[in-house]
């Protein structure tokens, strides 16, 4: 196959370039935008980078999806962006899957697209199978259009009803509480689901919103045709560069406050919090173990632990875990290997997912997920789904789920708090569509 070329082009505004670049492709069905918002990290992998347009898809549903996209990625050898669903559990473990899913998004869905556009500050490289005069024709048209197409229509409200009520999530948060005391498991990600019917959203216009409120380093803007998902996430699921692993986990939520000296009270309070930090540590080792499966012996390390973290809505509690990736084993086994991440599953992690799995009300589908990519090199990047929107255009529903981590600290009230917080910037942002809260 033809290799691509990387053609590199200046900047003025990337910002709004990106503006630009979002309304020439409104129309484009296979579209995904994963943006850090400039975040500081070491392990930032880039500041915006886009797929556009599809050479060759591959969808399939839990059983051998593994399997089928080790083989599509080593027939393409290229650039490959798409999502891995919570429910290749089942392929992985003995597990089952249940639930109501009102969205029917495949289990698992990659790309490779047309084109690849790697944003900096200063500049933008175009990787491509095209000369260089065709790129530079592509990137003009791209600045000569208007950046304000997105900001109208269409949408059609309707109202966010809760899959759970108050008190079947406190009834279901006892539950697992009851299996904490037996000693069935440590901690749980218990989760629960607000969801719309007979919706119509302006999905880019929602982004952009969300991502206005949130600003998180793990931003996805995606459109896998009728599949639409609108992320703020926060968190990283797994980075592989060269041999070298980076999980980031994140247990332990505050609210933010306009107020400077109550803000930082609440930052400290959460690195403080022994809940928290109990919750914090039993997945850090969750993901030690994860990862030592495939690790070079003794590589794995925990570079961070309760790292505090504070973004347009809230505090988050982040430890980094990185390893070495052992010389017998690649990319696919370092997924398999973690997959489904620990933050959103439990300890010990199979006991778990399958009180979860007895208890939730919904399929998690690709909630709890993860989305990216892979490149050309075995190298990867993928978030983890929380703090999402997804919409499926087709049947015209939406959802996104949210949760909180249990412990035999938890009290069932706190962590429904907990879920209204993390729901609240998205709550917003649908009302700004006339979807309403009931």
């Amino acid at each position: 196959m033809k290799k691509r070329i990387a053609h590199r082009f200046p900047l003025k505004d990337s910002v709004d370039f990106k503006r630009r670049l979002l309304s020439y492709y409104q129309q484009e069905e296979y579209f995904c935008m994963l943006d850090s918002n400039q975040a500081e990290s070491s392990y930032t992998s880039h500041e915006t980078l886009i797929g556009v347009g599809v050479v060759d898809m591959l969808v399939c549903a839990a059983g051998k999806a593994f399997d089928a996209l080790e083989n599509f990625r080593q027939q393409h050898q290229d650039w490959c962006f798409g999502w891995l669903g919570y429910d290749l559990k089942s392929e992985l473990e003995s597990l089952t899957t249940g639930g109501v899913d009102n969205l029917r998004f495949p289990d698992l869905c990659f790309f490779v697209p047309k084109f690849i556009f790697e944003l900096t500050a200063s500049a933008v490289k175009v990787h491509a199978h095209c000369s260089v005069q065709e790129a530079q024709s592509i990137i003009d048209v791209i600045q000569a259009t208007s950046a304000h197409h997105h900001t109208s229509g269409p949408f059609e409200g309707g109202n966010l009803i809760a899959r759970d009520t108050r008190e079947a999530y406190l009834k279901k948060a006892q539950t697992f509480l009851d299996h904490i005391h037996r000693g069935d498991i440590y901690e749980a990600n218990f989760c629960t689901q607000f969801y719309a019917e007979k919706v119509r959203l302006n999905s880019l216009k929602a982004f952009l919103d969300l991502n206005a409120v949130s600003e998180p380093p793990f931003a996805v803007y995606a459109r896998f045709g009728d599949y639409h998902v609108m992320s703020a996430s926060p968190e990283r699921y797994l980075k592989k560069e060269g041999n070298l692993l980076v999980s980031q986990p994140i247990k332990g939520t505050a609210r933010r406050s306009m107020a400077i000296v109550e803000d930082q009270a609440l930052r400290t309070e959460l690195f403080k919090d022994p809940k928290e930090r109990s919750e914090n540590v039993m997945i850090v080792d969750l993901v030690r173990n994860d990862l030592a499966r495939i690790a070079a012996k003794g590589s794995v390390e925990v570079e961070e632990l309760f790292g505090i973290y504070s973004f347009k809505q809230v505090h988050q509690m982040i430890s980094t875990i990185t390893a070495r990736l052992a010389p017998e084993y690649n990319a696919m086994d370092a997924i398999k290997a973690s997959f489904p991440m620990g933050s959103m599953t439990g300890a010990p992690k199979i006991s778990a997912m399958k009180i979860i799995e007895q208890n939730e009300s919904f399929k998690r589908g690709l909630y709890s997920g993860a989305i990216g990519y892979f490149t050309p090199d075995d190298d990867f990047d993928f978030n983890v789904v929380i703090r999402t929107i997804l919409y499926n255009q087709n049947l015209n529903e939406l959802a996104f789920g949210v949760g909180s981590a249990l412990t035999a600290a938890a009290t069932p009230e706190k962590e429904y708090e907990e879920c209204l917080l993390k729901a609240k910037a998205l709550i917003q942002v649908l009302a700004l569509q006339g979807i309403r809260f009931e």
